[in-house]
């Protein structure tokens, strides 16, 4: 399908690998050249880091609304890791797949799984690092977390890694500005 003379961007898309891979860096550069691709904004439990804002990067929210939400099945997935929990919004997401927007979700392995579930169309890529020892860097380098929630996200990020064949796609991220393009590319219908 062509719309002004470009493949028109279709399906949902969600995009998971471990923690550190550089999923959200990635994502940043996609949107900044193709703003037409709508990004879901989490749900989430945990504070805010330094220069988040709400309803930027996440929606920060309490355990007893968090709650509500799941109960009401508002969200698609979710997920606990940390002691916070992570979940994305369904209605946002399914008003503009109705309206043939693309959607982009930036999610972890649990979540991918339960998207696989409920929306098997779906496209889950997985975005593996160049290696364990740059993904331990990345993780370590960003200083961001204390050396016990580093130790859990490599723990977890093992887990992650064995789960790689349950993807559709692997991308793996030896350059941001490649990844963007060929996950643009795979968002793409493919035309004859």
């Amino acid at each position: 399908m062509a719309v002004d003379g470009s493949a028109r961007l279709t399906v949902l898309t969600v995009l998971s690998g471990p923690s550190g891979v550089g999923k959200s860096t990635v994502v940043a550069h996609l949107r900044a050249a193709h703003p037409e691709v709508w990004q879901s904004v989490s749900a989430t439990t945990r504070k805010p880091r330094p220069g988040e804002t709400h309803g930027v990067e996440y929606f920060f929210i309490t355990d007893d609304e968090f709650d509500r939400l799941i109960a009401a099945g508002e969200l698609l997935e979710w997920a606990e890791f940390a002691g916070h929990r992570y979940g994305t919004p369904r209605q946002p997401v399914e008003d503009r797949l109705a309206r043939g927007e693309a959607v982009l979700l930036e999610i972890d392995l649990q979540g991918a799984r339960q998207i696989r579930a409920v929306m098997p169309e779906a496209l889950l890529v997985f975005l593996r690092p160049p290696s364990w020892d740059e993904l331990v860097r990345r993780l370590v380098g960003r200083g961001t977390e204390p050396a016990e929630v580093v130790a859990e996200r490599l723990a977890t990020a093992k887990i992650e890694l064995a789960a790689e064949p349950e993807f559709d796609v692997t991308l793996v991220n030896t350059s941001v500005q490649d990844v963007a393009h060929e996950l643009v590319a795979l968002m793409r219908p493919t035309t004859t």
